[in-house]
């Protein structure tokens, strides 16, 4: 007979892994961590764990997060150079391989503010709602691109139409944004085809590749809108436009070889 402690039918506590790559980002580590702070606290179901991929920033911001981070679980990873934002996810996920069981959740963003926490309860519950992952998208109805360039925003759009024509991605709005929400087994089932790693790409081309290897695993990917608003970071984007359009294009190249290894 079962002891009076033994629940059959308990359910281990899950982790939500907040996996964020940072470079020179020290000025937008106070409102990261108290942004987080609010998440952990509003999610008492879930154990959060934060993970910083520290990409060779020379700020200090490495050093400066624990002081930020009161009250939080985080570890911290560091290139010793600059690899770029794909080699930083790489790290996370591989760092991650090991501690991320089935029922937990993984969460990728941005380190400069403009991934919005506040949408983290929503994401969850429609990942819930069995999707496999959930993407936060400025494209949608109701979300937008606010307080930036006017050309930069017109840009942005033709770029993610023609990446998603070029690479045969449908049925999304977004593909290369950072904030997404994953399943534990989602992200198990990718490192079981494309290794350890997930991510071959070393720049900001590698969130499209993921939802390449995403789709040719026939995941299933929901969306919900947001606004991104760039004056909620202090300091410029680190994205250089030239180079993310050479990498977007490098893409081509290796859509056989990922299909192949996901079966296809």
């Amino acid at each position: 007979m079962p002891s009076p402690a033994y629940r059959p039918d308990r359910v281990p506590q899950p982790s939500l892994h907040i996996l964020i790559p940072v470079l020179d980002e020290a000025a937008n580590l106070e409102r990261l961590f108290a942004g987080l702070r609010a998440t952990a606290a509003e999610l008492g179901d879930y154990r959060v764990k934060v993970l910083l991929v520290d990409d060779g920033s020379r700020d200090g911001t490495a050093g400066a997060a624990p002081g930020y981070a009161s009250g939080l679980e985080l570890a911290v990873l560091t290139h010793e150079t600059n690899r770029g934002p794909g080699a930083a996810f790489g790290t996370g996920f591989e760092h991650l391989s090991s501690r991320v069981e089935p029922h937990d959740f993984v969460l990728t963003m941005e380190g400069d503010n403009t991934s919005r926490t506040e949408l983290i309860a929503t994401m969850l519950r429609r990942a819930g709602e069995g999707h496999d992952a959930v993407f936060a998208s400025p494209y949608m109805y109701g979300g937008g691109i606010v307080h930036t360039n006017a050309l930069r925003v017109l840009v942005s759009h033709i770029a993610n139409s023609i990446v998603k024509e070029l690479l045969g991605v449908h049925g999304l709005l977004t593909v290369s944004s950072f904030f997404r929400l994953y399943r534990g087994d989602c992200i198990q089932r990718l490192q079981e085809r494309y290794g350890p790693r997930i991510i071959e790409r070393s720049g900001f081309e590698s969130m499209v590749e993921l939802v390449m290897k995403m789709m040719y695993l026939r995941m299933s990917i929901s969306e919900l809108p947001m606004v991104l608003d760039s004056s909620r970071r202090a300091g410029r984007s680190k994205l250089n436009v030239r180079r993310t359009a050479i990498g977007y294009l490098a893409l081509l190249r290796y859509k056989q070889a990922w299909q192949r290894r996901a079966g296809i």
